[in-house]
């Protein structure tokens, strides 16, 4: 059954090649929700069936299972009340170390047919999974269907071809043939057997559970490696369904569905770090805090860790072409999900003298004002506001919106709560844009969520500094650049090459620097502290497996 999937799949697999070769737009999943691509009755359905479990325990049967664990509340402003079995941390290592011996032995063909198999049954849920991640991580529906269903099975799809294109580089048999002169030459055959490193561990976020998840999920099953999907507390059920739809496939193709397993867990117990620490781990993915990213790139030496932690994401405004699509476009890309994003902007430097623009030149205070009226006009009418900002996934959240005030910082747009139509308890911020000096040591810390500063330098020579200068020290996952000049275009691109960090150019149009394209664009780069790795290159799969050879005489 393996080797149907493998062949099912391969015309895409083939396409999905080129397009990471060539880097244009392809994606293998629809990203609109029309019934055109999904059925007529697809989002009642995905409505219904997330309903269904609620105030339930979640089918997922798993060995060694003790008790449950739940707890999950919709950052909208209702539990959701679903028990998943709590299976202890050694008995998951036991479960899949024994699955491992018969997956290992598959090969290449039958782990990547498996893993395209898997991710075409998650498309098919699609609007399920997005009610999942849109009532555990408080994204608005469309970005919660786009980002968690298709944008992240792209993302899935993007590491099980890199995992294809490294290992079928490969031959599975060669001749060796040396000459020797007058002699025979010698001859030999050499056998390569590409074989798992072992246990994977993806440690998931509470914002961007599937998007962020699947990447080290696949590119971790792709190669043939077990897996357990270790999700926040506060997100489980989207990579619950994502465990549950692995396991019907790995069950269905002669598998033992403990190739793929779930760890849920309670929030503050030590589940994370003593799988991460178990010996029989040998890959971990991590989505999350600097804190806890370093932890685990300091204590888990047994195994390969890839980190995505926390950033200072900078902008620099020297001049534009479009001063009000200017605007939109940075106040779009504050207030989308409210900042939670670790591509968000955070410090926007503008030069104390003020900018050029095709209307002549513009002050400091009238960008901050062009600015400060964008962010305000995106919260005008609360009904569609709610759609773009979507709800505050934690209370910490809102805390440090209120720390941001009281820093005694200038305002330029105040955040405000907004009533949403639908749900009465959601936390619903619009963005605090605050106005900072270039000295002010707030903006050298990341303030995930929706605050922002406009940072005012001496020019622009100094807002390049300063930008290259904390994407070093602290990192970043994006970085923008507003500017007419081709000459100050030339020295950003150079301050982003040797900071590591991707840049983007004057955008002032439906493209946003907090949005990346699966088999386009690489979502960091590992060449700065945000990140360690790369979504996703070869080198993020090609180490997940290594190839041991048979030589014999023939």
């Amino acid at each position: 059954m393996s080797q149907a999937f493998f062949e099912r799949h391969q015309p895409l697999l083939e396409q999905g090649l080129k397009a990471a070769a060539q880097r244009g737009y392809w994606s293998p999943f629809a990203e609109s929700p029309s019934p055109r691509n999904y059925g007529e009755t697809a989002n009642e359905d995905g409505r219904a069936a997330f309903e269904a479990l609620r105030g339930k325990p979640f089918a997922l049967d798993l060995p060694g299972a003790e008790g449950t664990v739940g707890g999950e509340v919709s950052p909208y402003g209702f539990p959701l009340d679903i028990a998943y079995p709590r299976v202890p941390a050694g008995k998951l290592i036991e479960a899949s170390a024994r699955a491992l011996e018969q997956w290992r032995r598959a090969g290449p063909r039958d782990w990547v047919g498996v893993s395209l198999e898997i991710l075409a049954r998650l498309n098919k849920r699609s609007f399920e999974i997005a009610y999942a991640v849109q009532h555990t991580t408080g994204q608005g529906f469309m970005m919660a269907f786009q980002a968690g269903g298709p944008h992240a099975q792209d993302r899935g799809f993007e590491a099980v071809t890199y995992a294809w294109q490294e290992m079928s580089r490969i031959p599975g048999v060669a001749i060796w043939e040396k000459p020797q002169g007058k002699n025979e030459p010698l001859r030999m055959e050499k056998r390569f057997t590409v074989v798992p490193r072992g246990i994977g561990l993806v440690i998931g976020c509470s914002t961007f559970p599937t998007w962020n998840g699947y990447p080290g999920l696949f590119a971790s099953l792709a190669t043939g490696n077990t897996v357990i999907v270790k999700p926040h507390p506060a997100a489980i059920l989207p990579l619950a369904i994502t465990v549950q739809v692995a396991r019907e496939v790995l069950a269905e193709a002669g598998f033992d569905p403990n190739v793929v397993l779930l760890a849920a867990h309670e929030a503050g117990d030590d589940t994370a770090q003593t799988l991460a620490l178990d010996p029989a781990v040998k890959i971990v993915d991590f989505t999350g805090s600097t804190a806890n990213g370093d932890w685990l790139e300091n204590n888990a030496r047994q195994a390969l860790v890839y980190t995505e932690k926390a950033g200072v994401n900078q902008v620099i405004i020297d001049s534009t072409s479009d001063l009000k699509g200017m605007a939109r476009n940075l106040a779009f890309s504050l207030a989308l999900y409210s900042g939670q994003m670790c591509t968000a902007p955070q410090n926007i430097y503008v030069p104390r003298g003020g900018i050029d623009t095709p209307e002549g030149h513009a002050s400091f205070d009238e960008v901050a004002a062009a600015l400060g009226a964008a962010v305000e006009k995106l919260g005008a009418d609360p009904a569609k506001a709610v759609e773009l900002t979507g709800a505050i996934q934690s209370e910490a959240i809102l805390e440090r919106i209120e720390r941001a005030r009281a820093l005694g910082l200038p305002v330029i747009a105040d955040s405000k709560a907004l009533a949403h139509p639908q749900f009465e308890q959601a936390r619903v911020r619009t963005p605090l844009l605050l106005r900072a000096e270039a000295g002010n040591e707030a903006i050298g810390q990341e303030w995930f969520g929706p605050i922002a500063f406009l940072v005012a330098t001496d020019s622009t020579q100094e807002s390049i500094r300063l930008a290259r200068e904390s994407v070093i020290r602290n990192g970043a996952l994006s970085f923008s650049a507003y500017t007419t000049d081709d000459k100050v275009a030339a020295a950003v691109q150079d301050a982003a090459e040797v900071a590591g960090v991707s840049l983007s150019l004057n955008l002032t149009g439906a493209v946003f620097v907090n949005q990346t394209a699966a088999f386009s664009d690489f979502h960091g780069t590992g060449a700065n502290p945000a990140a360690n790795a790369a979504l996703s290159d070869t080198a993020f799969v090609s180490n997940r497996f290594r190839v041991v050879q048979t030589r014999r005489h023939v």
